[in-house]
């Protein structure tokens, strides 16, 4: 999580969120931070930018045995990535009771309708988290920018 949270710190002028995915083996084989704002792009999530990488040195989309580890609960967008993804487990920090598709608002991981559930372990450092997400915010709020979580 550590990591993560290096990453989220890399965020710039987008909300501070960081991922990375480990491999089976606990190798970081993909990291990134929220790009949306400066990409312009709305699936530029720190999540899928962390598993597009994975599969960019796996050579492959099935992050099979990987653990996707975020320092916000993911959306909906990146929770539906994660099980297409095949990773094996999703560890996140802060939770989002807005947005979060991982047990606050949605369960989307545990739905037993879908083909593959990742195991879930939530909280993990989640003060350090929020406490990044609080500070972005903070500087924020004069632009009416906090609803908008990711």
């Amino acid at each position: 999580m550590q990591l993560a949270l290096a990453e989220a710190a890399r965020a710039g002028s987008d909300i501070p969120v960081g991922a990375v995915v480990l491999s089976p083996q606990g190798d970081v084989v993909g990291a990134g931070h929220n790009v949306r704002e400066r990409d312009g792009d709305p699936t530029g999530h720190a999540e899928v930018v962390a598993m597009r990488a994975a599969a960019a040195v796996l050579g492959e989309w099935r992050l099979t045995g990987c653990t996707l580890v975020v320092t916000l609960e993911p959306c909906t967008m990146c929770a539906g990535a994660a099980v297409l993804a095949r990773v094996d487990r999703v560890v996140f920090g802060a939770y989002d009771d807005k947005a979060g598709a991982v047990g606050s608002l949605w369960d989307v991981v545990r739905d037993r309708r879908l083909n593959h559930r990742p195991e879930v372990i939530g909280g993990v450092l989640a003060q350090e988290s929020t406490a990044l997400l609080d500070g972005f915010f903070a500087g924020h709020r004069d632009f009416g920018r906090t609803d908008d979580v990711r």
